[in-house]
């Protein structure tokens, strides 16, 4: 199972613009990727098993701020 979906709905964005097919996410402007763009291209990029990893570490650090 992908962490995908999962990165997408905490991002909010479609997986269109997770891939960036259709992007909200501030690609619409000129200039560099921000840094959470880069990222979240870096972790598509990872093994299913890393991704699934960095999205429990990024679910609890979201859990614990909005506590």
């Amino acid at each position: 199972m992908s962490a995908l979906p999962v990165v997408a709905k905490v991002l909010n964005v479609s997986l269109d613009e997770l891939f960036g097919t259709e992007c909200h996410l501030g690609r619409g402007k000129r200039g560099p990727a921000s840094q959470l763009e880069r990222n979240i291209e870096r972790i598509s990029e990872l093994p299913k098993q890393k991704q699934r990893f960095v999205m429990e570490m990024l679910e609890a650090v979201l859990t614990q701020a909005n506590a």
